[in-house]
């Protein structure tokens, strides 16, 4: 039951992204170029489990992407709006898919399952 309200819980942040995105009509071929950006973050794992869990999470912890849509809301920047936006939409899409914040023990244990 828990995985499956992450589940929903990441569609329905994605869902309300995807709308806010469009309402600014900013560019959907950027938001495609962008939206695994977050993931070069697993390059981290080069290092060691360690340091890959913390920067991996520091990228897919919904807490930076949203201060950084507040940031752009108040000082008027679309183009930071924009980047908040596209990685909020990828931490949900993560979510969605059942990718989760990462366990220091290993790459594939996640706060949701096993990947």
């Amino acid at each position: 039951m828990v995985k499956k309200l992450i589940h929903s819980e990441g569609l329905m942040v994605l869902i309300a992204i995807i709308y806010i995105y469009s309402i600014n009509e900013f560019s959907w071929l950027i938001f495609l170029l962008l939206l695994l950006t977050p993931d070069i973050s697993m390059l981290a794992y080069l290092i060691n489990n360690q340091i890959g869990a913390k920067v991996y999470n520091l990228f897919h912890t919904y807490t930076i992407s949203i201060l950084v849509i507040l940031l752009a809301v108040s000082l008027s920047q679309d183009t930071i709006l924009m980047v908040g936006l596209i990685w909020t939409a990828h931490i949900g899409m993560d979510r969605f898919l059942g990718y989760g914040l990462k366990y220091t023990t290993a790459f594939k244990a996640t706060h949701i399952q096993e990947v």
